[in-house]
């Protein structure tokens, strides 16, 4: 698991419809309350802050690495979605990598 740490861009995983952002929205956490819990700020290009929600980590991923200055590889951010799901929708991901498999 990538873990998350401060000025990271994250990318929302949830719907948060009471501050207006929704899954794929991105962020950056501008706070770290403990290794789960974090304070992420959305803004718009020019800098101005469209919301600061508190997010589980759970609840993103992270999509660009401030230590690093480098934006993850899909292979990471898929493998990041998969380790939060459940063993059953596990199943479901990788059913469907066959299928995808199987057009190629």
């Amino acid at each position: 698991m990538i873990k998350p740490e401060l000025l990271d861009i994250v990318e929302i995983l949830v719907n948060l419809p009471e501050h207006q952002q929704f899954v794929g929205a991105q962020g950056t956490i501008v706070e770290c309350y403990d290794s789960e819990n974090f304070e992420i700020e959305f803004s718009k290009e020019d800098g101005e802050t469209t919301a600061l929600c508190a997010l589980s980590s759970q609840q993103f991923i992270v999509v660009w690495k401030a230590t690093t200055k480098q934006w993850l590889t899909p292979a990471d951010k898929i493998a990041a979605i998969f380790n939060n799901l459940s063993e059953a929708k596990r199943e479901e991901v990788l059913d469907f990598a066959r299928f995808i498999y199987q057009k190629a």
